[in-house]
C-alpha cells in the first residue's frame, strides 16, 4: 500500500514537472537560434561596412591617380597592367551622309547675287547632275568634369576635307555661364548655328549667302549666359580672328570680328512656343577681295577695306497640338538683315587699281513655313528677298554703277522621313538673283544620320 502510494505520488509529480521541462528546453533552443541570427547579422553588417570603406578608398585613389596617369600615357606606351585606361576615351561619333541631284536651267558657273559683293564661298546652287553633297563626320566627348570637346569635318563633293568646327566648351561653369573656344559656328541669328543637315531646305536663304557667304564661322572665344528664369533668356558675345566673309583674314594681333546677341523665348499654353533674337556683328576687313562684272562687261577683281556692321532680327513660332509634334506640327521662321559698310574700294586691283571711297546700306530677309501634315511627311514654302539699297562708289561709279535690281527667290519643298535617322526631299525653286536670267531649279536630296548624334536646337 505504501509502495503503491509512493509510485502514484511520483507519477503525479512527473506529470506535473514534464511540461515545464519541455518548455525550458524549447526556450533554450529558441534563444540559441536568436543568438546565432544576431551574430550572423552583425557579422554581415561588419563585412558590408568594411567593403564600403574599401570602395571609398579605391575611388579616392583612382581620382588622385587619373591625372598623372593621363599625362604619363602621353609620353609612354600603355602598360598591360592598366587596361581600364585604354577604354577611358569613348567618344560620340556620328556621320551625316548627304547626296543631291540638281537640274538647273542656268549655268551655275555664271551664278551671282546682283548688287552684293560676295562671290565664291558657299553661294549658288552647286553643280548640275548627281553630287555627293556635303557629308559631316563629328566626334565629341567629355574631356573631364570641366570641359567637353567636339570636332566636325565637312567632306565636299570636290573630294576635299575641311574643319567645320573644332572647339572646347566648358561644363558646369556655374551661374548660367558657358565658355567656348576654337572654331565654331557663330551664335548670331537663328539658322547660322545649325549644321546644314538640320535645315528645312536644301540650300541656305539668299540673305545668308549675300551677307555671310553661306554661314558665319570664326576662330575665337564665345561666352553665353543663360538667365535663371522661367522665360528663356540667353545673352552672348564673341571675339574672333575674322577669317571669313564679311571679314578678311588679316595678319594682325588682336581680334578681327566681334558679335553680340540676345535670344528670348517661351511657351504659350501647351500647343505654342516661340523664340526671338537680336544680333550684331562688327568687323574691319582689309583687302577683302571679290569679283564682279563691271559696266563694260569685263570680269574684274576688286578689294574693299573699311568697316562692316550687320544687325539681325530673328523670330520662330512653333505649333503642335498639346505639345505633341509626332502627328502634325507647324513652324514659322524668319530673319531680317541690315548691313552698313564704309571704307575704300579698289576697282580692278590687278590692273587699274583705282581706289576711292565706298559706302553701302543694304538689307534682306526670308520667311518660311514648314507644315507636317501627317506623320513623316512635311511641306515647306520659303520667300527670299534682298534690297540692294544705296551704294556709293564715288570715283568708281562710272565702272561699278548699282544695278536697279533686287534679287529674290521662291522655294517649295516636300520631304519624307522614314525615321529620325533618314530623310528624302524634293525641292523646286525660282531663283531670280540676277536680272539677266531666272534659274529654275529642281533638287532631289537624301540625308542619312549614322551613330550618336546630339539633339537639334529649338
Amino acid at each position: 500500500m505504501s509502495f503503491t502510494r509512493n509510485i502514484l505520488a511520483a507519477s503525479i509529480t512527473l506529470a506535473a514537472v514534464a511540461p515545464f521541462s519541455a518548455s525550458a528546453v524549447d526556450n533554450n533552443e529558441l534563444a540559441q537560434i536568436r543568438d546565432q541570427i544576431k551574430q550572423m547579422k552583425e557579422g554581415y553588417e561588419a563585412r558590408i561596412e568594411a567593403l564600403e570603406k574599401r570602395l571609398e578608398i579605391a575611388e579616392a585613389s583612382a581620382a588622385k591617380s587619373s591625372a598623372p596617369a593621363q599625362k604619363t600615357a602621353q609620353s609612354a606606351a600603355p602598360q598591360p597592367s592598366a587596361p581600364v585606361g585604354a577604354a577611358a576615351f569613348n567618344p560620340e561619333v556620328s556621320l551625316i551622309l548627304t547626296g543631291t541631284y540638281a537640274n538647273l536651267s542656268q549655268d551655275p558657273a555664271n551664278y551671282r547675287i546682283a548688287g552684293f559683293l560676295p562671290s565664291g564661298g558657299e553661294i549658288g546652287p552647286g553643280a548640275r547632275g548627281f553630287n555627293l553633297g556635303e557629308s559631316e563626320l563629328a566626334v565629341a566627348a567629355n574631356i573631364d568634369p570641366y570641359l567637353r570637346g567636339q570636332l566636325t569635318l565637312a567632306m565636299t563633293p570636290e573630294n576635299t576635307v575641311a574643319v567645320e568646327e573644332a572647339f572646347v566648351q566648358s561644363l558646369g561653369l556655374g551661374h548660367g555661364f558657358t565658355l567656348k573656344g576654337g572654331r565654331y559656328l557663330s551664335g548670331v541669328g537663328y539658322l547660322n548655328e545649325q549644321h546644314s543637315h538640320t535645315w528645312d531646305f536644301v540650300d541656305a536663304p539668299l540673305a545668308y549667302q549675300a551677307f555671310f557667304g553661306g554661314q558665319l564661322k570664326d576662330e575665337g572665344v564665345q561666352v553665353k549666359w543663360l538667365a535663371p528664369s522661367d522665360t528663356f533668356i540667353e545673352l552672348g558675345a564673341e571675339i574672333g580672328r575674322g577669317r571669313n566673309f564679311p571679314a578678311s583674314n588679316r595678319a594682325k594681333n588682336g581680334t578681327g570680328a566681334s558679335t553680340l546677341f540676345a535670344h528670348s523665348g517661351g511657351d504659350v499654353g501647351t500647343s505654342h512656343a516661340w523664340r526671338a533674337g537680336l544680333s550684331y556683328l562688327r568687323t574691319s576687313p582689309q583687302g577683302r577681295t571679290f569679283e564682279t562684272t563691271d559696266n563694260f562687261g569685263n570680269t574684274v577683281g576688286n578689294t574693299f577695306s573699311g568697316e562692316s556692321q550687320l544687325a539681325i532680327a530673328d523670330f520662330v513660332w512653333k505649333w503642335a497640338p498639346n505639345g505633341n509634334p509626332v502627328h502634325t506640327n507647324f513652324k514659322l521662321q524668319g530673319e531680317y538683315f541690315r548691313r552698313k559698310e564704309d571704307g575704300h574700294l579698289t576697282y580692278d586691283s590687278a590692273a587699274l587699281a583705282n581706289t576711292d571711297r565706298y559706302s553701302a546700306l543694304q538689307s534682306g530677309w526670308y520667311l518660311q513655313g514648314i507644315y507636317q501634315f501627317m506623320p513623316r511627311w512635311r511641306v515647306g514654302l520659303r520667300r527670299d528677298q534682298l534690297n540692294g539699297g544705296t551704294l556709293d562708289y564715288a570715283g568708281n561709279a562710272a565702272a561699278l554703277a548699282r544695278e536697279a535690281f533686287n534679287p529674290s527667290k521662291n522655294t517649295l519643298m516636300v520631304d519624307y522621313s522614314p525615321s529620325e535617322f533618314s530623310r528624302f526631299r524634293v525641292q523646286l525653286a525660282q531663283d531670280m538673283s540676277r536680272p539677266e536670267a531666272t534659274d529654275r531649279q529642281l533638287f532631289l536630296q537624301y540625308q542619312m544620320s549614322l551613330g550618336a548624334h546630339g539633339a537639334h536646337k529649338f
